[in-house]
Parts: structure tokens; C-alpha cells; sequence
């Protein structure tokens, strides 16, 4: 009797799996008599304790028939045959389902994932003293923090450390009970568009912009309103007349160009809010990270009219798998973005806010974010040096001494020949990525999108002299 057992779990459980498979795809038919245990233990290499426990499983579920004296049967399914095969394919349950569908494209963050010089953007640094430090503190909270739910705001002892952050760190003057801990920067978006977004609704976004809003906003059903950056961040001249419940922004490194909106622009940004009564989304993804100067003033610290939800996030500082971010909402939407997180999943996970909250009251989140920015403006240097010297006049290099990315224009490159460079990268092991899927509307030129964070400085020197040996093929291709 051919059996393939999945490897997950019990060896019971998976001989158990692996013949009611075979029950219901008929490849064992109905009235078919089962192997004695011990001669199936032989064949298959199991113990025969492991057989008679997934006999008794299948004879308690009704698969199998035990006839004293004769053997075991396969019973005869009520239905008479065998189940049909679920389907693979079905009409979108929902128009919430038919627009997700139409805008998802989760395959950009895993484009190269497998690749040895993968220059994904959004990767947190590696710092190797965060592991053993983070575990500590995991485990002092195992201890000590109570088993019960947090509540859907979250843990008061991280808001209040979130609080006293942002004041030093930020500019932001911030109440804990006006913080809302969330699983991550898409669940802040998710939850924005939920309690301010109907179906149809406009709502403004930075062009170009960061996809994952862009896909949560259009599978809410908003209507997008792209406008367009430049080097002072977003053309606030070029805002809608007709009032968006909603406008997005990246104000103190813009996704991904890396411009910082400018002062005269963020006033006028904050005008225009007051007056159509809308509100800003400001998502400081990375403020943590200038390495020019001390870290830029938020916009919602320039607020005094109380129309900023900011948006704060430990995943893009600390490491991936860690889903926590923050809100800091205005007071008249504090309660209704509340009740929606609590729709939406009851509360966030209690022992690693408690051990995050930990971390941050005895400066471990501090040293750990030092350590970072000193690493991060290395492999930054480490990556430009490597586009002048292998690159040169060909790329453009965006000078946005910021951020975890860096944006090079590619010089007399069309679609069509950046998407060589990008399959021809790939092959050789470079993982490169373009701009144009940030865009609602296609660029006028082409560029890439080059994350530094995940690589060491001497791997980015090697990537930068393959990039370069990509670009020759390239031009030798069009020459």
C-alpha cells in the first residue's frame, strides 16, 4: 500500500492524514480490506503501536468498518463515491475579495528573497547584540506579565514609554491614552481606512508612494488621488479642491524618493487639513535614521488643530518578525480607532509589549538604535562609493542622507531595457528593484530602489562591482 506521510506531527496523525487521502480520493476503494497492522508496520517502517492507533482514529471517524475475526474495512461513504476536489478558482465572494484581488502584487518584497546579494529595501539591520538582549527581555516578561488580555489599546507601560520617545525624539507631545499599539505600519492603514473610508471615497497618496497603502486603500474601495512629489516632498498646490477625508503621507524621508517635506509645504499641509476638515496619515517609517544631523521634528509636533494620526513602527528599527507599531491619534478618533482594533483582533500580543516596554525603560532600545545608525551609515557610504566607482554617469544617485534605501535614476534606460538589467541581475544573483511599481501612473524615466540594511558592507562592495558588470552587458546589448 502506497502511503506518503507528510512529516507534521505524530507519525499516528500523519498515517491517519495519509489514509483518509487515500479514502477520499478513492484511491482506496470502499470495501477494501486493510493490511494487518503488523504487516503494514513492516512495510512501512513504523512501529506497529503507530498503525493500530491510526486504525482506531479512522474507526472512530467512521472511515474504516473492524470486523472480529476477518480484519478492517473501508467503510462506504454516506455520499456513495468518493469527495470531489475543492476548487481552485471561484468568483469573488465579496467586492471587498474582487478588489483585493485586482490590486495584489505580494510578490515585490519576495522578487529575490532566495538571492546571495538581495538589495531588498524595508530590511531591518542585523544587529547580532539585539538577539541575545531581546531574549532577555522576553523572558523577564514571561515571568512577570499577567496572562490576561492587554485590551485592544495595548499595554499602558509601552504607551507611556512610546510617549516619553517621541517627546525626546520626535517632537511629538503625546498622551498614552490618545496611543494605540497595532500589529504592524498595514494594520495602521487597515484601521484608518476602516473608520474614515467609504466605499469610493477619495483619498489622497504621495506619487509615487508605498504600495502597501496604495493595496489596503484600494481593496477598502477608496479612490485614489495621486499627487506629486518632488524634492520638498508633497506639491501641496496640487491638492484636490474637493475635500479627501484622507491624505497620506511619508513628510520626514518620503517613500521611496527619500525628499523631506519641507517646512513651508508641512504648514501648508496642516492649512489645508484644518480647512477641509480631512485628516493627515504621517507615516514615519524610518525617521530613526538621518545620519547627517539629529533626527527631523515630526509633523504632527507642528499640529496645534489636532488632524495627524501618526504612525510609528519597532518592525522597521528592531527586526521583521517583531509586528508592533503604534498610532498616536487625535482625541476625537481615539475611541472609534479603538473599537475598530478590537474588531479586528481583540488586542496585540501582551508579553513582547510588556518585554518592548522593558527594553525601552532600561535603554536597551536606545544603545540598540545607536549601534544601528552607525552600522547603517557605513553600508549607506559603503553602497554610493560602489555606484560611483562601478556605476558612474549611468545612475543618478538620489542625495537623501537618510532612510534604509537608496534611489539611483537610471540614465537613458526605457522600461523595457530596465527590465533587462533587472532579469539579467537576477540571474547572475543581484537582486535588484524598480521603482515603477510605486507609481500610479508610469514614470517618466527609470530607477531603482537599493536597500542597504540587510547586507555588510563588504557584500554591498561586491554587489555594487556585479551591478556593474550587469550595466556593461547591457549597454553592450544595445550598443
Amino acid at each position: 500500500m502506497f502511503l506518503e506521510l507528510d512529516g507534521r506531527g505524530p507519525q499516528y496523525a500523519q498515517l491517519t492524514r495519509a489514509m483518509k487521502s487515500a479514502i477520499l480520493d478513492g484511491r482506496i476503494a470502499a470495501g477494501t480490506r486493510l493490511p494487518p497492522t503488523r504487516e503494514l508496520s513492516r512495510e512501512l517502517e513504523l512501529s506497529r503501536t503507530t498503525v493500530l492507533s491510526a486504525y482506531e482514529q479512522l474507526r472512530a471517524e467512521g472511515f474504516i468498518d473492524g470486523r472480529v475475526g476477518s480484519g478492517s474495512y473501508v467503510s462506504t461513504l454516506k455520499s456513495g463515491a468518493a469527495l470531489n476536489a475543492p476548487q481552485q478558482t471561484i468568483e469573488a465572494p465579496s467586492r471587498y475579495a474582487q478588489r483585493a484581488r485586482q490590486v495584489q502584487n505580494r510578490g515585490i518584497a519576495r522578487m529575490h528573497r532566495e538571492l546571495r546579494y538581495n538589495l531588498q529595501y524595508g530590511e531591518p539591520s542585523i544587529n547580532p547584540a539585539l538577539g541575545s538582549a531581546w531574549g532577555r527581555a522576553l523572558a523577564r516578561a514571561t515571568v512577570y506579565t499577567p496572562l490576561e488580555s492587554t485590551g485592544a489599546q495595548g499595554l499602558l507601560a509601552l504607551r507611556q514609554q512610546i510617549c516619553d520617545y517621541l517627546a525626546r525624539r520626535r517632537g511629538v507631545l503625546a498622551h498614552p491614552e490618545n496611543v494605540l499599539i497595532v500589529t504592524g505600519t498595514q494594520q495602521a492603514f487597515s484601521l484608518a481606512a476602516r473608520v474614515l473610508l467609504d466605499e469610493g471615497d477619495p483619498v489622497v497618496l504621495e506619487e509615487p508612494h508605498y504600495f502597501g497603502a496604495f493595496q489596503t486603500l484600494s481593496a477598502h474601495g477608496a479612490r485614489i488621488v495621486p499627487v506629486r512629489t518632488d524634492d520638498e516632498g508633497l506639491v501641496c498646490s496640487e491638492l484636490p479642491d474637493e475635500a479627501p477625508p484622507l491624505v497620506c503621507v511619508t513628510p520626514s524621508h518620503q517613500f521611496p524618493t527619500g525628499s523631506v517635506l519641507s517646512l513651508s509645504r508641512r504648514l501648508e499641509l496642516l492649512r489645508y487639513a484644518d480647512a477641509k476638515h480631512c485628516w493627515i496619515l504621517e507615516d514615519d517609517y524610518d525617521g530613526e535614521f538621518r545620519y547627517d544631523a539629529h533626527p527631523l521634528a515630526a509633523l504632527r509636533s507642528l499640529d496645534k488643530a489636532d488632524r495627524v494620526i501618526y504612525v510609528g513602527t519597532f518592525s522597521k528599527v528592531m527586526f521583521g518578525a517583531l509586528r508592533v507599531a503604534y498610532m498616536v491619534l487625535p482625541a476625537a478618533l481615539r475611541d472609534d480607532f479603538v473599537t475598530a482594533k478590537f474588531l479586528s483582533d481583540f488586542s496585540s500580543p501582551g508579553i513582547e509589549q510588556s518585554a518592548l516596554a522593558n527594553f525601552m525603560e532600561d535603554g536597551g532600545f536606545e544603545r540598540h538604535l545607536r549601534l544601528v545608525r552607525k552600522e547603517l551609515k557605513a553600508r549607506r557610504e559603503e553602497l554610493i562609493n560602489g555606484l560611483c566607482r562601478h556605476a558612474g554617469e549611468r545612475v543618478e544617485i538620489v542625495d537623501s542622507p537618510a532612510g534604509m534605501h537608496v534611489v539611483a535614476w537610471l540614465r537613458g534606460y526605457d522600461r523595457k531595457r530596465a527590465e533587462a538589467l533587472v532579469a539579467l541581475a537576477h540571474s547572475r544573483g543581484l537582486g535588484l528593484y524598480p521603482m515603477a511599481p510605486h507609481y500610479s501612473n508610469p514614470p517618466r524615466r527609470e530607477g531603482l530602489i537599493l536597500g542597504y540594511c540587510g547586507r555588510s558592507t563588504i557584500e554591498l562592495r561586491e554587489a555594487m562591482q556585479l551591478f556593474g558588470a550587469c550595466l556593461d552587458d547591457i549597454d553592450a546589448r544595445n550598443a
